[in-house]
């Protein structure tokens, strides 16, 4: 039996492996979640003009006590018809352009008016409540970047820079495959031995948030020649097959096989890794296929150590999440001959630290373990435990 691969072994033949997907231009209503193609520049200031940060007054520069006419009005998508002189006065309201000749705004708060005049209770600065041309962005500015996954902050600002369109990456076509006669459809009543079918719900939710196409969830009895039909149609359709179950090596482990018959290039089998041992990797013309333990922790874990990077990578966005360091609030018991993914809540301390605890027992079936997790704490194999106080890497979930 080859030796077990390291994670950090088994995700770099998984980076190696992976072919970007092409790219396309969406409206943007339709990039929500999508993986930016393209640098964005900003076509002009943002704001393109001085406007107001108050309901108020323009007004010039000066001190409090001035009365003043009021000769106008500069309100949101109605500028003033002409420039404000000494000794006037404009009605102002919030996000419209500054008339000009104004040097300040005062606020209604702190204005006294009567009739076609107003008081000034406070002095104004030049520059007070104004906002000027270009104070978010500037024109040529590079305002988001290739590879940054667009959510809502990030189309309001390709708004203001002037596109209707982003080119991004063409979304992964995933086909998830349980693989178990034991599984029984959600919600339907269990039979003598059956459990439901959790595995398919959560890789195809994981995939979607990883910003996939989700276009086939299946599954597929234990015998050879139900395993190999339901792979071979994931594999014509798919840029990624996720298939739950069925990579060890039991009498009714048919997947391996069936996917040796169907053409794909086996890249590695086995890491070094509780929960998720048994994982292996594949492709065939490019389409990639991960088979995860079938135990629902597991493939939770090793969906989010290697597949999730792959899809991530295929629409040019990190391979990976970018690991932080957290203080361990417990004793956690090392695994002698495997790293161990350990579920975690994560907290600030007192002290600005991140602090990691793990979520309750950490058994591979124990699937409560990952709800509210917030990342997964790799504790290295070796003798003996790991002390309360240890900085551990966590890999966020």
């Amino acid at each position: 039996m080859p030796k077990l691969l390291s994670i950090a072994q088994a995700r770099a033949l998984v980076r190696e492996t992976v072919v970007a997907l092409p790219t396309e231009t969406v409206e943007l209503d339709a990039a929500l979640g999508r993986v930016l193609a393209e640098d964005v520049v900003a076509a002009h200031d943002v704001a393109p003009f001085a406007s107001s940060a108050m309901d108020g007054f323009a007004v010039k520069a000066g001190p409090a006590g001035r009365t003043l006419p009021i000769v106008g009005e500069s309100r949101a998508g109605h500028p003033a018809p002409r420039a404000l002189q000494d000794g006037e006065a404009m009605r102002i309201s919030t996000g419209a352009l500054l008339p000009d000749g104004a040097e300040g705004v005062l606020q209604v708060e702190k204005v006294r008016v009567d009739g076609d005049r107003v008081t000034l209770d406070d002095d104004v600065q030049p520059g007070r409540n104004i906002r000027a041309a270009g104070e978010d962005l500037k024109a040529g500015a590079t305002v988001l970047r290739a590879g940054q996954r667009l959510g809502p902050a990030e189309l309001g600002i390709a708004v203001e820079a002037g596109r209707g369109e982003l080119a991004v990456a063409v979304s992964p076509r995933v086909a998830v495959v349980a693989t178990g006669d034991e599984l029984a459809d959600p919600g339907e009543p269990l039979g003598p031995g059956q459990i439901h079918n959790s595995n398919a719900t959560t890789l195809a939710a994981l995939a979607m948030q990883a910003g996939a196409r989700v276009f086939a969830v299946t599954g597929a009895e234990d015998t050879q020649d139900d395993t190999e039909e339901a792979l071979g149609v994931a594999l014509d359709e798919a840029d990624v097959v996720l298939i739950s179950g069925g990579v060890s090596v039991g009498p009714h482990d048919h997947v391996k096989p069936a996917l040796e018959a169907l053409g794909v290039r086996q890249v590695f089998w086995r890491v070094s890794l509780r929960p998720g041992k048994p994982t292996w990797f594949g492709e065939r013309d490019g389409r990639l296929v991960f088979g995860l333990p079938g135990n629902p922790v597991s493939s939770m874990v090793t969906f989010l150590l290697f597949a999730r990077p792959a899809l991530h990578a295929m629409q040019g966005a990190p391979f990976a999440m970018p690991v932080r360091q957290a203080v361990l609030t417990e004793a956690v018991e090392r695994q002698p001959d495997r790293d161990e993914a350990v579920r975690v809540f994560l907290a600030t301390g007192d002290d600005g630290r991140l602090l990691a605890t793990p979520t309750g027992p950490q058994g591979s079936h124990i699937l409560s373990s990952m709800v509210g997790a917030d990342g997964l704490a790799i504790i290295e194999a070796g003798p003996g435990g790991v002390d309360a106080g240890t900085v551990v890497p966590v890999e966020p979930v």
